[in-house]
């Protein structure tokens, strides 16, 4: 509760569905978490009655029943509590929600606060990196399977749709994110939503994607050429890829994240494509596949050991198309150690 009195609070409300689950284990929705000097209530409602007992027995848990909001049944346990200060995520709750907080507790003051369970949740611990591990490893199997069965007549989305039934088959609970697959210029759009080009329909081929074990997530990238592999992709993977590695090299404890994303800048815009990298170099990964730190221009995060975070820098080139090389990375005592395996060499990933 240290960090809860710093910011001046008696009391925190955590309504973020991944920082409730990480302080509680509870694996389900639709439930906060009041976090008070010498109590911590679960406010939940009866269909997860049953669930919190089983993944949070020791947990006291306020359960509301029909007829009762969410919000009602907070107020009535910020009052149980005689809290006078109360901490709200306000990147969380709902205006309506905060609006009717302030409504109804008349005696306490609600201040609105960002990032202090998320803060902490940057640097993870022996049982959250294994399961990155094995969401990395879920991953890969994902996509070596992908590529052995991949034709030329399949459309992106019935590629995307193919990876991530196979995901679910080796064991992930399911997709980090809506998968990523761009045939050709569509590449140029980092966020693309596979439509229906077909695999044989461009030269190349870039594949986002990632697997979720046991909540917490993968993200890589790889593209895949799908003909003889074109002059032009070679030279800008060979500019990505060294932009990659010199970023990486840089990452250990006490590195500044916008240092390390300066470096892999520097190297894209010295091959004079620097107007072609509009994005950040990479983000921290976890329960969510967007968390803290964020290697950006403009980032003065501080880099830990314990901290997994993706480096992937990329080339857009609109009307040609995209490279993007990404990789997840565990920040080390001393240095950093790249987990993901799966081949980046554009020979080694060619189809065809």
């Amino acid at each position: 509760m240290r960090w809860v009195r710093r910011a001046g609070a008696e009391a925190l409300l955590v309504s973020s569905v991944p920082n409730v689950r990480w302080l509680t284990g509870f694996t389900g929705d639709d439930s906060v978490l009041l976090l008070a000097e010498r109590q911590a209530l679960m406010i939940s409602d009866t269909r997860y009655d049953q669930q919190l007992g089983e993944e949070c027995p020791e947990l006291e848990r306020v359960i509301r029943r029909a007829g009762t909001t969410l919000m009602e049944a907070v107020v009535r346990a910020v009052r149980q509590c005689r809290v006078g200060k109360l901490a709200i995520e306000g990147q969380s709750l709902t205006a309506a929600d905060y609006l009717e907080l302030t409504a109804k507790l008349t005696g306490t003051t609600v201040q609105a606060t960002s990032g202090m369970v998320e803060r902490l949740r940057q640097v993870k611990d022996r049982e959250e990196l294994a399961a990155i591990r094995e969401a990395i490893a879920a991953a890969e199997r994902g996509f070596a399977v992908l590529r052995a069965t991949l034709r030329p007549e399949q459309t992106e989305k019935e590629v995307a749709d193919a990876l991530e039934h196979q995901l679910r088959l080796l064991g992930a609970e399911g997709a980090s994110f809506r998968s990523i697959v761009a045939v050709g210029d569509r590449a140029a759009l980092p966020h693309y939503r596979p439509g229906g080009r077909r695999v044989g329909q461009g030269r190349f081929m870039l594949v986002d994607w990632g697997a979720r074990v046991r909540g917490y997530v993968s993200d890589l990238t790889r593209v895949v050429p799908t003909s003889r592999i074109p002059a032009k992709l070679d030279r800008l993977f060979r500019v990505v890829e060294l932009a990659q590695a010199q970023a990486i090299r840089l990452l250990r404890p006490g590195a500044v994240a916008e240092e390390v994303d300066a470096a892999a800048r520097a190297v894209i815009a010295g091959a004079g494509l620097g107007r072609y990298f509009g994005h950040g170099l990479g983000h921290g990964i976890g329960l969510e596949v967007h968390e803290g730190p964020r290697l950006a221009p403009g980032s003065k995060a501080v880099l830990r050991a314990g901290m997994v975070v993706t480096v992937e820098p990329g080339i857009y080139v609109p009307g040609w198309g995209g490279v993007r090389l990404e990789d997840d990375v565990l920040i080390t005592r001393s240095g950093a150690q790249v987990l993901t395996t799966v081949s980046r060499n554009l020979a080694e990933l060619a189809l065809f």
